[in-house]
């Protein structure tokens, strides 16, 4: 019995003792693994925050395609992942066969396989990136949605983070999906993007040049110039398709709108948008070096004094996507004149706006509008004169009717009586009961004009007489601080009486003497004020005489 007690006792010592041991064991690996774990490094964690930064978007959604234990060095931000696994089956068949197209083995089916790859250098490219989010949101994949600016916990392992389409505003645009690891350290995901760019310009004749502003006669071409500028670096994208939505003022003639439309497209979002040569007013329709005619690929629809040119995919029209990449410029040309109701003067002018439609990201859908957003808008303004000329008496400036002008613009063409511009050599305009004609909306330039028959009893000047409107002001940048200015000069007889640059309004005198058989006759012509003055002192002087006569007669009698 002795024994047994002793032994017993001896295994019980044992016990403890051994209890003891492990507990000190215990606590010398905590100390020995706290002390190997450098300063800085975050322990695992089941969770970790993350914020999306930026002006880019105002939401976007996350989508987990790893799950992993991530521990993470917060001085080097280096981060190591283990226990990868899959979300869940719904990512595994869809992301699995798109790495095994892009080049992952065939055999490998494993997340943690499949992560390590995907880490590699040079793999994960942008259009890959994109592929993947497209196939996730196609399949249905729940996603955690993200705010701008505010930071949110998410399970650690590989996230997907996408821009919400529904919210990117006017003037922003979705970015590539970007790829993130959670965990071991808080992350920031600050997405970058740029935005396509929209402008609009106006031929101006008299220099061929593009500018905000030009001036022009009524009916006759006027061109316009739409231009997009797709930022480079939109790698992301499979298609990309372009809208202008163009609004032309009230005064504009939409009719030539789409017989006329060309569209010109090159690569590179540099070099400028001379996609064709201009010369004397009109725009050829051949385009310059590196731009590619893409009209037939496009669709022009015009609803009254509106249109849209929707081009076909830009991406394919460049030769690819390398192309696509450097970025994209469009050019739309047309033609539209300005028609007889437009706005004379500076003070309104004739605008014409436009913005541009774009695709909202790089997984929108673009069949439909619903994928796009928008550009703000530009504008470019077109202005007119009117220029009346009045005939007159060069003695009271009376107007006189009757009158037989023919005016000739500097293109050659003659007035006619119904207020249009012809080759028509005997063509020529009258002046009205009010001694008027009306150029009811000219360009600037140099104006001829000859009298072809004067009123009766006057004389008409010989010769041709020359009225220069000059516009100045229309090369501005933006169509909001244009203040265009107007100077008239006319040769004998012809005077100015007026030029208003806000209303366009041009009056100009062009006075005639009485003929000298006219002046010949007792009785003056009408309106020659010399001559009234002259035939009132010889019936004063008349008058006189006889006046004198009777008081002689008088006198005779008086003495008789």
């Amino acid at each position: 019995m002795l024994v047994a007690i002793a032994i017993k006792i001896e295994v019980v010592a044992v016990s403890r003792l051994c209890r003891r041991l492990l507990a000190a064991a215990t606590i010398i690996m905590v100390a020995i693994l706290s002390f190997a774990i450098a300063p800085g490094t975050a322990h695992a964690t089941d969770t970790s925050a993350i914020t999306v930064s930026g002006a880019v978007a105002t939401r976007y959604d996350a989508y987990q395609l790893f799950s992993a234990t991530v521990v993470g060095d917060a001085d080097t931000d280096q981060k190591i992942a283990t226990d990868v696994t899959w979300a869940n089956d719904t990512v595994r068949q869809a992301v699995l066969p798109m790495l095994h197209d892009a080049g992952l083995d065939s055999t490998v089916s494993t997340a943690q396989a499949a992560a390590e790859w995907m880490n590699v250098d040079g793999r994960m490219t942008t259009a890959l990136t994109a592929k993947l989010a497209r196939e996730i949101c196609k399949v249905g994949v729940p996603s955690v949605t993200l705010n701008a600016g505010t930071a949110a916990e998410l399970p650690c392992g590989y996230w997907l983070i996408v821009v919400a389409d529904d919210a990117i505003a006017q003037g922003e645009v979705g970015t590539a999906p970007i790829m993130a690891l959670v965990g071991g350290s808080a992350v920031t995901v600050k997405p970058k993007a740029a935005t396509p760019k929209v402008a609009k310009r106006v031929l101006e004749d008299s220099t061929a040049a593009w500018g905000k502003a030009a001036d022009a006669t009524v009916g006759d071409d006027l061109y316009w110039r739409l231009s997009a500028t797709v930022p480079a670096g939109l790698a992301a994208y499979d298609t990309y398709a372009v809208q202008f939505v163009d609004t032309m003022g009230a005064g504009l003639d939409p009719s030539k709108v789409a017989a006329s439309m060309h569209v010109y497209a090159a690569a590179g979002a540099d070099g400028g948008f001379d996609a064709v040569a201009c010369e004397g007013g009109n725009a050829n329709s051949t385009p310059a070096k590196g731009w590619t005619d893409i009209t037939s690929q496009c669709r022009v629809s015009v609803e009254g004094n509106a249109f849209t040119v929707r081009t076909g995919d830009l991406v394919a029209a460049l030769g690819g996507a390398d192309a696509f990449a450097a970025g994209a410029r469009v050019v739309a040309v047309y033609n539209a004149p300005l028609g007889a109701n437009c706005n004379r003067g500076a003070t309104k002018g004739n605008p014409n706006e436009v913005y541009l439609r774009y695709p909202r990201s790089p997984l929108a859908d673009q069949s439909g509008d619903a994928g796009f957003t928008r550009t703000p808008s530009d504008d470019a303004c077109a202005y007119t004169w009117g220029l009346s000329l009045i005939k007159r008496s060069s003695s009271d400036d009376k107007p006189l009717a009757g009158a037989k002008l023919r005016i000739i613009d500097d293109r050659g063409r003659i007035l006619t009586t119904d207020g249009s511009w012809s080759t028509d050599a005997d063509a020529c305009v009258t002046t009205d009961a009010d001694g008027h004609v009306e150029l009811t909306g000219v360009d600037a330039g140099i104006y001829t004009v000859e009298e072809v028959a004067a009123p009766k009893g006057y004389t008409a000047f010989e010769g041709k007489r020359m009225v220069t409107v000059t516009a100045e002001g229309l090369d501005v940048k933006q169509v909001a601080v244009a203040k265009p200015k107007v100077t008239v000069s006319a040769e004998s007889p012809l005077w100015v009486d007026t030029a208003d640059a806000g209303t366009g309004s041009i009056e100009l005198s062009v006075l005639n003497t009485p003929s000298k058989e006219a002046s010949r006759g007792f009785m003056p012509s009408t309106g020659d004020r010399t001559l009234v003055l002259v035939a009132a002192l010889a019936a004063i002087g008349a008058a006189a005489i006889v006046a004198a006569l009777v008081i002689k007669w008088g006198g005779d009698r008086r003495e008789k």
